[in-house]
């Protein structure tokens, strides 16, 4: 006997995934890990001390097990990690009205273009953590100085960035019709210029996220940033170096390298959304 193959015996071919798919996909999940953080580190609330379980090895009790107070090191990771996700939030933003700002200005005419690119050339030619630590110290320091200071400083990427877009968008012949026809600068940059830059506004401000996370948890480490009784990374790591040659290399560990992965899941978030943004790749 002859087997024959019924029409509905076809193997199953798996749809291939587009790349759209696939990015919103990674975005999806970086935002949902993000956000999973922040909501939790609302829920921390105090951390209890108990020198009976001091410097204990991580286990299922204690994940990332505890310091030399008996705390638990993941409590304390979760809540310096919404900490840090909260300064690099506001002090992004900052940083972003700012570039917008400077953007916009640098349209009006050549002078104002020479003075926006003076200025990015002055704060770009100072050490960036010397910065940092100056403006910090002269608000006070404090949560509201190394806002600050993160905010007012972190904007030269990006506004160097956008004036060369508003540059080229000055180039296009609808912005000399409406200088022709008498509109305000104010109102070419607003209605003209402003739309066409906010693709690159919103991959800045997402990439500005990791160096302002990294930049607080470096100035707290130094001790020029938040107050020690916050439970910033930064202080949890400073701390850490009088325990690490006891052989307590968890202390550092599990705080750094969770660290790094929320860096590095804000450099994917980037990277993704400007391809989402790219008419180039867009549809693909």
């Amino acid at each position: 006997m002859i087997n024959r193959k019924r029409n509905n015996d076809k193997p199953h071919v798996l749809l291939p995934i587009n790349l759209r798919t696939k990015t919103l996909l990674i975005i999806g999940l970086s935002v949902l890990v993000i956000a999973s953080i922040l909501v939790s580190s609302l829920f921390v609330g105090s951390i209890e001390t108990n020198f009976v379980n001091a410097n204990q090895l991580p286990s299922f009790e204690h994940l990332f097990g505890t310091d030399w107070m008996g705390r638990d090191m993941f409590s304390r990771t979760v809540a310096g990690l919404g900490l840090s996700l909260t300064v690099g939030f506001i002090a992004s933003i900052l940083s972003t009205c700012v570039s917008i700002f400077l953007g916009l200005f640098s349209s009006f005419n050549r002078i104002a273009d020479e003075i926006v690119a003076s200025i990015i050339d002055l704060f770009g030619s100072i050490p960036h953590i010397l910065l940092i630590i100056l403006v910090s110290i002269m608000f006070g320091g404090g949560t509201i100085g190394v806002i600050m200071g993160i905010g007012l400083t972190h904007w030269t990427p990006l506004a160097r960035v956008l004036r060369s877009q508003v540059k080229e968008i000055k180039t296009e012949q609808y912005i000399s019709l409406a200088e022709n026809l008498g509109r305000s600068k104010v109102w070419i940059a607003m209605k003209h210029i402003f739309p066409l830059i906010i693709s690159q506004i919103i991959v800045g401000v997402i990439l500005m996220f990791p160096h302002a996370i990294m930049h607080e948890a470096a100035i707290t480490f130094l001790g020029f940033g938040l107050p020690p009784h916050d439970p910033a990374i930064g202080v949890i790591l400073s701390e850490s170096m009088n325990y690490l040659s006891s052989g307590y290399w968890w202390l550092a560990f599990y705080p750094g390298l969770s660290l790094l992965i929320i860096v590095l899941l804000f450099d994917l978030i980037g990277e993704n959304v400007e391809k989402l943004l790219n008419p180039e790749t867009a549809q693909e």
